[in-house]
């Protein structure tokens, strides 16, 4: 097992899918600069101030995080991909998995705003 040291944190990506639900393939391109999505497999002990004292993780093993496409350094460990990176190069942690939402199309079109009546140029009579 991997073992990281100080602030650092070993993740195991998720592999992004090239098909989507409907069959079709996805270009190489359509992942290129999206931020990556993995689990916490492994933490340091924690980033070492000056003064000696050490600040703890606020990551936990196992959790899912955001973390930008080429942020620290991949490797192979026992034939599995992972990417050791320091904890202030994840970008967020996934707190709950999104539900998929069906959305009906609604029959009401979007109000629009009437523009103000022109004033009449023409003099009233008296």
């Amino acid at each position: 097992m991997l073992k990281p040291l100080e602030e650092y944190v070993v993740i195991k990506p998720i592999v992004q899918e090239e098909k989507t639900s409907s069959g079709i393939y996805l270009p190489d391109t359509a992942h290129k600069d999206k931020p990556q999505t993995g689990n916490v497999v492994a933490i340091g002990a924690g980033r070492l101030l000056e003064n000696g004292q050490r600040v703890a993780s606020e990551l936990e093993v196992g959790q899912t995080v955001v973390f930008a496409k080429y942020a620290g350094s991949e490797l192979e460990f026992d034939g599995v991909d992972y990417v050791v990176m320091k904890e202030r190069d994840i970008l967020a942690i996934v707190e709950s998995k999104p539900k998929a939402q069906v959305v009906a199309p609604t029959k009401t079109k979007a109000p629009v705003k009437a523009k103000p009546a022109a004033k009449s140029k023409a003099k009233s009579k008296k």
